[in-house]
């Protein structure tokens, strides 16, 4: 029985189909018949037969074939494969398609016959796991079709190991496949290129795998182009190019170097036969530019080179292809706070650097564009020597000190502790804001950190030196307001800018928890001097001691510098073994 899908695809309506697969089975009508046929039993022949024919000859564009019947059918010239070479006499067989006793009209196909013929010897010949070979020759919804004498069907997922992006690309080439099924019912075949191409590449992997070695010069054709490589097929397994192991130069993506499809010789660098995975190598094949590099860039040299990329911390400038240094922000310029290599350069400028040091193991160079200036801190010691008065504006205040710009680029640190000889200051935004004007005295210039310490107090005399032991003295009452309480004890003001600590244990005769039970911020109190401490510039202060003094009817008032004011009454023992000095005492309570 002739099939009806197949008959359908060579392009017979299904009015024809029918008919024919009314006829049955496509039966060739031999020698043996032509009489029966001459004697006029064409009523036995119908459409669907395969009949054998001789070429009577050629009528233009199409072969005069005799059949054996009342007249001589047409087949047109696309149906055979050398037109011009047929030959009278020569026999082949035909498909009888339309029979007109009527008019005597017949019509032949050989190309039907020959598929028909086909899958008759491909169903006799062929088994499921067998191999064929056929070419592609049209796309169809999920595949392709595929001749191998008869058309038959190769699914997109069949077709290669990676599923083709466009299965048209194998439309007109030879394919050679696996038969994965046959339904002999309906003569449909569907067959496998992909599983032909996984066996071939598990062979050759195998025989790969033995045979290369780390070093060795291989070929390969590149399959697959990621961001990070290329994939390069050397026969049955695929190894990996990665983007470094490129160019000596910058690479900024695999396809500047390659593309699917390229024939490139690469060196295989590692072999991991437990993964199945190859490291190869393209740059490899050339001696590496840094095995000689410190004689092509001595350090402290001046080079040229151009601008090729930029980061957060620097810009990267290419000295020759394949050799790359690094300009870290910090040395871009003496004097300016750069924050992005951008303010100083751009990708593309060719700039002058000088080599600041190489690591040929970590393929590391350090460059310098300051370098190529002179270092305007040379010139700092020369123009402000220690003891210099100078004239700043406040561009920073910290928690430590304010930075005093004394001229461009150039600032020096005003630390809280030269701020004031006798004031406490936590912060410089308590002294200062930004943008004030501040006259300072050069302290010292430290030229290889770039620092310049600057102060402020030191423009005046130290009061600890001179004023400070002149006016106050222990044994003396003294007035003074608290400012700050703390849970050791109170810091009271004398005079402006100068404070004592009433430590907590001189606050009362009795146990005091927190000092604020018996003394309030702001609140005016007369304290007496304990002692006066030059060298750690403090002054310790007793309250109760005042207190006993107040107590004491008709004791003698102390004077500045005219030392204690005298024993305590025996009404007011003295508490803690501290004498009116601050000083151990062996003073006992009487009663």
């Amino acid at each position: 029985m002739v099939d009806f899908n197949l008959i359908a695809d060579l392009g017979v309506d299904d009015a024809e189909v029918a008919a024919l697969l009314k006829t049955g089975s496509g039966e060739a009508v031999g020698d043996d018949n032509l009489e029966s046929l001459l004697a006029g039993d064409i009523q036995q022949v119908s459409r669907g037969r395969i009949l054998k024919g001789k070429v009577a000859g050629r009528a233009g564009d199409e072969a005069v074939v005799d059949v054996g019947l009342k007249s001589e059918g047409l087949i047109h010239k696309s149906e055979f494969d050398d037109f011009e070479a047929l030959q009278p006499g020569e026999e082949i067989e035909v498909l009888l398609e339309e029979f007109d006793d009527g008019t005597g009209v017949i019509k032949l196909s050989k190309r039907k016959a020959d598929r028909i013929r086909g899958w008759e010897r491909v169903l006799e010949s062929k088994n499921e796991g067998d191999l064929v070979e056929g070419r592609g020759m049209r796309k169809i919804k999920g595949g392709l079709l595929v001749d191998i004498g008869v058309p038959v069907f190769l699914p997109a997922s069949q077709i290669d190991v990676r599923r083709p992006g466009d299965v048209s690309e194998f439309i007109g080439r030879t394919i050679r496949a696996e038969i994965l099924k046959i339904d002999e019912d309906r003569r449909n075949i569907v067959i496998s290129r992909r599983r032909v191409l996984e066996r071939e590449r598990a062979e050759a992997k195998d025989k790969i795998l033995g045979s290369l070695d780390e070093g060795q010069l291989i070929k390969g054709v590149v399959t697959n182009i990621a961001d990070f490589g290329a994939f390069i097929d050397l026969g049955g397994i695929d190894g990996l190019l990665h983007i470094t192991d490129m160019s000596w130069g910058r690479v900024n993506h695999p396809s500047e170097i390659c593309k699917p499809g390229d024939e490139l010789e690469v060196k295989v660098l590692r072999i991991d036969l437990e993964k199945e995975k190859i490291a190869l190598g393209l740059k490899q094949k050339e001696p590496s530019p840094w095995d000689d590099i410190e004689a092509r860039f001595p350090i402290n040299n001046r080079i040229s080179g151009k601008v090729v990329s930029l980061v957060s911390y620097g810009a990267f400038i290419e000295l020759m292809e394949g050799i790359e240094g690094l300009v870290h922000v910090s040395e871009m310029s003496w004097t300016r706070r750069i924050n992005h290599p951008s303010e100083m350069v751009s990708v593309g400028d060719e700039i002058e650097v000088v080599v600041l040091d190489i690591n040929r193991d970590k393929q590391e160079i350090s460059l310098g564009i300051k370098q190529t200036e002179l270092n305007p801190w040379e010139l700092v010691a020369e123009r402000y020597p220690a003891g210099t008065v100078v004239e700043g504006t406040v561009r920073n205040l910290t928690n430590y000190g304010a930075f005093i710009e004394i001229e461009p680029g150039i600032d020096g640190l005003l630390h809280v502790s030269d701020m004031s000889w006798t004031e406490k200051i936590s912060h410089a935004n308590e002294k200062y804001k930004k943008g004030d004007p501040v006259e300072c005295v050069v302290l010292e210039i430290d030229q290889e950190k770039q620092r310049v310490g600057l102060g402020v107090k030191q423009l005046t005399e130290d009061p600890w030196v001179s004023a400070i032991p002149d006016a106050y003295h222990p044994g003396m009452v003294v007035h003074g307001k608290v400012t700050k309480i703390t849970n050791f004890g109170v810091f009271v003001e004398l005079e402006e800018g100068l404070e004592g600590l009433l430590h907590i244990s001189e606050l009362s005769d009795e146990k005091v928890d927190d000092p604020q039970d018996v003394v309030k911020p702001e609140q005016e109190v007369d304290v007496k001097i304990l002692r006066v401490d030059t060298d750690e510039r403090k002054i310790g202060l007793s309250l109760k001691r005042a207190q006993w003094g107040d107590a004491a009817r008709g004791e003698e008032t102390a004077q500045p510098g005219s030392g204690d004011a005298g024993p305590a009454p025996k009404s007011a023992p003295t508490r803690g073994g501290m004498d009116d000095h601050g000083a151990l005492g062996t003073d006992k309570i009487e009663l």
